[in-house]
């Protein structure tokens, strides 16, 4: 391909979202960008894990890592988030009964949410990474309320058991931080990463492409 000057225009760097999250990939939809998704599954057992910020780091490499075999050119992105509350970290529960013990110990207090992500670009074998963290404070919850949230199946597949953009944003009082980041990709510090990975130029192409619904396999 040639640009308007005759000379050879660069090629428009491909994103791959090693993530089965629908959230980051509405997330990224939502930025402008084109990608496909190349998940695998990862060991996320935390047993010995203290350090929230250094954990979620280690995940999004790790998930980021996974499917890099497969990929010759090309910038791969894996993310990871934790709850945390006071030093225990929250991860996915593994049942309803979890998801309602969860939700009753964050009712009417604050927790934090970090998030970790790992961009790779396959083909130079350079990287790129960052964690943001969201303090967030839920309201006093009934328990009729957790209940029916717990009934609906939504917390199963979220860090903490809720969603902020689902319909347990009722039980937040407030947030301090990025709001995206509660959601599961920090958006602004994603972008800043990645300008710096492979310029303002590469992302600016990027972000001219827009359209395509993402294409999905897990390998």
């Amino acid at each position: 391909m040639t640009s308007a000057s005759g000379t050879p225009a660069s090629p428009v760097p491909a994103l791959i979202l090693a993530s089965r999250s629908p959230r980051r990939a509405a997330l990224l939809r939502q930025m402008g960008f084109d990608f496909s998704v190349f998940w695998k599954e990862v060991d996320e057992n935390l047993k010995e894990q203290t350090d929230p910020a250094g954990t979620v780091l280690s995940l999004s490499a790790l998930k980021a890592e996974a499917v890099l075999p497969g990929i010759v050119e090309g910038l791969v992105v894996g993310a990871d988030t934790l709850v945390v509350l006071e030093g225990e970290m929250l991860g996915k529960p593994g049942s309803q009964i979890e998801a309602g013990r969860m939700l009753r110990r964050l009712s009417g207090r604050t927790h934090e949410v970090f998030t970790g992500f790992t961009l790779i670009d396959a083909g130079a074998d350079a990287r790129s990474s960052g964690v943001e963290r969201t303090a967030v404070t839920f309201r006093r919850l009934d328990d009729w309320e957790i209940d029916e949230y717990v009934s609906t199946g939504m917390p199963m597949d979220k860090a903490g058991a809720y969603g902020i953009q689902d319909r347990s944003g009722l039980f937040v009082d407030r947030i301090d931080g990025c709001f995206y980041n509660v959601v599961g990709f920090p958006l602004t510090k994603f972008f800043e990463e990645l300008k710096k990975l492979v310029g303002p130029a590469a992302v600016r192409k990027m972000l001219s492409h827009p359209g395509r619904a993402p294409s999905e396999r897990n390998g």
